[in-house]
C-alpha cells in the first residue's frame, strides 16, 4: 500500500511540475551575433537577451596592451549599445586573461568606460583561452531599465 500512495504522489507532483512549466512557457530568448541571430559553426550567440537582462558573451583580444584591452571595451561598448545600453547598465563582469598581472597595470583602460559605476566583478587567470592567440576575454551581464 505504502509503494502504491508513494508511486501516485509521486505522479501527481510530476504532473503538477508539467502543467506549472507549460503555464508559465518557454523562456523567451532575444539574440543577436554581430548582425546575425547566433553563430551556428561554434554554436553561440554574442548576447542573449532574457526579459530586461542582456547577457554578453566573452569578447576577446590578442593583444594585451592598452590598445587591446580599449578596442575589446570598445566592442563591449558597441554590443550593449545595439540593445539601447551602456556600461551603467552592466551589473556583473567576468574578466579571464593569462596573464592577471598586466591585465590589472592595465585597469587604468578599463575603468573610465564604468564612469565610475562598477559592477560586480570576477577576474581569473587561466592558462588558454578558447584560440591560443586569445590573451584576455570579457563577459557581462546587464541589466536594462523595465
Amino acid at each position: 500500500m505504502k509503494k502504491y500512495l508513494f508511486f501516485v504522489l509521486l505522479l501527481a507532483g510530476v504532473q503538477l511540475t508539467q502543467a506549472q512549466e507549460k503555464a508559465a512557457g518557454p523562456i523567451v530568448k532575444q539574440k543577436w551575433h554581430f548582425g546575425h541571430e547566433q553563430d551556428t559553426t561554434w554554436g553561440y550567440a554574442q548576447v542573449v537577451k532574457v526579459d530586461n537582462v542582456l547577457y554578453v558573451s566573452g569578447t576577446v583580444t590578442y593583444n594585451l596592451t592598452p590598445e587591446g584591452v580599449k578596442k575589446l571595451y570598445t566592442e563591449l561598448e558597441k554590443t550593449l549599445q545595439h540593445f539601447g545600453a551602456g556600461f551603467q547598465h552592466v551589473v556583473k563582469e567576468n574578466l579571464y586573461t593569462l596573464d592577471i598581472d598586466a591585465m590589472k597595470a592595465l585597469n587604468y583602460v578599463r575603468k573610465p568606460f564604468y564612469k565610475g559605476d562598477y559592477p560586480a566583478a570576477s577576474w581569473v587567470q587561466v592558462s588558454r583561452l578558447f584560440t591560443p592567440e586569445t590573451k584576455l576575454e570579457v563577459e557581462l551581464v546587464a541589466h536594462l531599465p523595465k
